[in-house]
């Protein structure tokens, strides 16, 4: 996976950098998830990985090669204050189910039947 700042801008309004890329995914097969792109984009722009926010992603039909646009804030508090909720919990890394865990221990009965 490549991944290609094609324009970045900064926004001191909103204490961002707003940030278009470029992903050519060829090697992976398939789009990149957000968190690995996320991770680039932080080394990339040299700040932390809670800082930035994929907004879109978008892999064009018929290629490997995927396009998308994303802001790295200042602060937590700033992003937290300006970008959307949906935003913010798109980004978030993705939680291990607990109810998979609970599936896997074998269930006891919780009636038993009386016989007479």
């Amino acid at each position: 996976m490549k991944v290609k700042i094609v324009l970045k801008e900064q926004n001191p309004l909103l204490k961002r950098k707003e940030v278009t890329f470029r992903i050519e995914h060829e090697k992976n097969g398939g789009t990149p998830t957000r968190v690995e792109v996320r991770k680039q984009l932080a080394t990339m722009l040299k700040t932390d990985l809670e800082l930035v926010y994929i907004k879109r992603m978008k892999t064009k039909t018929g290629t490997m090669v995927a396009v998308g646009e994303a802001n790295a804030y200042e602060s937590i508090e700033q992003a937290k204050l300006i970008e959307p909720q949906h935003i913010i919990a798109r980004n978030a890394p993705p939680e291990k189910p607990e109810k998979a865990e609970e599936s896997q221990t074998p269930e006891e009965p919780t009636e038993k039947k009386e016989e007479s």
